[in-house]
């Protein structure tokens, strides 16, 4: 028997997305959906894990498997998922805060780890769902908060240049206004073998109105990326304006993936541990 191949459509859930019109969270979402229906993806094979915050809604909104974890911990438990269950396609969802706050230290060790895994961050460079306040990303004169009237004054966090740092093996940056060419790099970033990790621009339009501007100052990256030398994506990072879309780096690293213990294997160890 035949299985007819899923539509993006298929992969909705039947909850209804609550996040303010006009948010660039609904292009990730149906970018996210093209994807998996792109490749073929065996819903029970999905996994979908997230943290706290806007973005970390998606796996309400996609019908596969899902968990909505406590803030800034999405990459902690989609690590012990994928250490647990390696033959699921485990997607890996959140935004600025809660990926590079609260949850920057696992963001560091999920990059060199490089288990087998894809983390798509939407990042509005704002605290969206409470109320408007600075976000790690966050550009340092930005004035138009009530909790910062004065700009932070604090050199916002450059998450590509933290991720190549770290020993990421796939560095990309999207922008929910170009939906086919997000589309093409969460194809890729979940693709790749080993830690992929996409950095979406989407916009807030409810605290940031002013990132409307962004499909203006958006453009591709350099036509000599992606690339394989660190140096090179290091000098691109840098010099760059944080608005180049595109696959900045990418390289294959030794993908880890812890063995699999038997039941007996681990009452054996329990034994060791007994007073």
């Amino acid at each position: 028997m035949t299985v007819p191949a899923l539509k993006a459509k298929d992969y909705k859930s039947g909850i209804k997305a609550v996040w303010c019109p006009g948010c660039g969270h609904f292009a990730v979402l149906s970018a996210l959906t093209k994807a998996m229906a792109h490749l073929g993806l065996v819903k029970e094979q999905v996994a979908v894990v997230s943290g706290i915050g806007c973005s970390s809604r998606l796996p309400a909104y996609i019908d596969t498997y899902g968990f909505h974890g406590i803030h800034g911990r999405a990459l902690a438990a989609a690590s012990g998922l994928k250490a647990a269950r390696p033959d699921l396609t485990v997607i890996v969802a959140g935004g600025d805060g809660d990926g590079f706050s609260i949850g920057g230290n696992h963001f560091l060790h999920a990059c060199r780890r490089n288990m087998n895994m894809a983390y798509i961050v939407m990042d509005n460079e704002v605290y969206g769902m409470t109320k408007g306040q600075a976000s790690p990303t966050t550009l340092p004169d930005w004035s138009n908060s009530k909790m910062t009237p004065h700009g932070t004054g604090i050199p916002s966090f450059n998450p590509a240049a933290i991720a190549l740092a770290a020993g990421a093996g796939f560095i990309a940056r999207g922008y929910s206004g170009e939906p086919s060419e997000l589309t093409r790099l969460l194809v890729e970033a979940i693709e790749h073998p080993g830690f992929a990790f996409l950095q979406v621009l989407s916009g807030c339009v409810t605290y940031r109105p002013d990132q409307k501007q962004w499909k203006e100052e958006v453009h591709s990256a350099d036509s000599d990326l992606p690339t394989d030398d660190p140096v090179k994506a290091a000098q691109m990072i840098q010099a760059g304006d944080g608005k180049a879309t595109g696959i900045i780096y990418a390289k294959r690293f030794p993908v880890w993936q812890p063995e699999n213990r038997t039941d007996a294997e681990i009452n054996e160890i329990e034994k060791e541990f007994l007073l």
